[in-house]
């Protein structure tokens, strides 16, 4: 199957406003591109639970800092359409960034309190261009529901705070990360790692599975756990942390005690790559 292109807004708007004259459900799943198994997790669930399936590749400029890596992130479209065509995608809005930042643009979603912290905190305006382009596609396409996946946890929060603060009519669903063998989160920028680089990012997976294994065995102090942590990762050499963080799972503030279910979030940079990771993990009952 060879999914429909469009590369407007009103297009892809005229497309999905039939759709839903039509009775049917649409799910959403945005995307920059550069589209892996992570990604297609989503387009698969998505297929499963809608009768249309749109894909967005858009590689967002807004979300981008200075010195970022927007020039060089990784563009694979060709293979990134035939992926979505194997898995029984049935549209792909790809625009260019005029069509979604014309000229004279300036409406942006800031948030406040979620994005004060985590990755907000190193990436002041970060989240004001994920916020105000999912806003965006959520207008344009009026998806039945969209797609997120857990490795990207701050932001499933933020979105779905906003869907919830605006009244927006659909509903989010937050997918498990994907994971290499070896337990390194797909992401897309994966990519940017030398061979040693690669071995080297396997910190990542390794320091949520100690704060798993500490949990587990009852520590409740977060600040034992996170040090803990920052030690395993910085005996990586070409590791620079970003952060690492014991933080409650919805309002992403930091906790001191860990009790019920916690977010163990991570920012780790290998060599010039920043990565991030996560784990939802429950402390033992007494």
């Amino acid at each position: 199957m060879h999914p429909a292109i469009f590369r407007t807004s009103a297009e892809t708007a005229a497309f999905c406003s039939q759709c839903r004259r039509d009775g049917k459900t649409i799910g959403l799943v945005p995307t920059m591109g550069a589209l892996h198994e992570g990604h297609l997790s989503l387009v698969r669930r998505a297929r499963e639970e809608n009768d249309v399936v749109v894909v967005s590749i858009f590689v967002n400029p807004t979300q981008f800092g200075p010195n970022e890596d927007l020039d060089k992130y990784p563009r694979t479209f060709e293979n990134d359409v035939a992926l979505c065509g194997s898995l029984g995608t049935d549209a792909i809005f790809a625009p260019a960034p005029a069509d979604v930042y014309p000229d004279g643009y300036a409406t942006y979603i800031v948030q406040e309190r979620l994005t004060a912290v985590l990755c907000g905190a190193d990436r002041p305006t970060h989240f004001r261009g994920v916020l105000t382009v999912c806003c965006k596609l959520f207008n344009i396409i009026a998806p039945t529901v969209a797609y997120f996946g857990q490795k990207d946890y701050q932001q499933t929060v933020v979105i779905r705070r906003m869907v919830a603060d605006l009244c927006l009519p659909l509903r989010i669903e937050v997918c498990p990360t994907v994971r290499e063998p070896d337990g390194l989160a797909k992401s897309s920028r994966n990519r940017y790692l030398s061979d040693s680089e690669r071995a080297d990012a396997r910190c990542l997976s390794r320091a949520l599975e100690l704060a798993r294994t500490m949990i587990a065995q009852g520590e409740t102090d977060a600040w034992a756990v996170i040090n803990a942590l920052k030690n395993l990762i910085a005996s990586t050499k070409s590791a620079k942390i970003g952060y690492v963080a014991v933080a409650h799972p919805d309002t992403l503030e930091p906790v001191e005690r860990i009790e019920g279910t916690v977010l163990v979030a991570l920012a780790v940079t290998i060599g010039g790559t920043r990565l991030i990771d996560n784990a939802l993990i429950e402390a033992p009952t007494a």
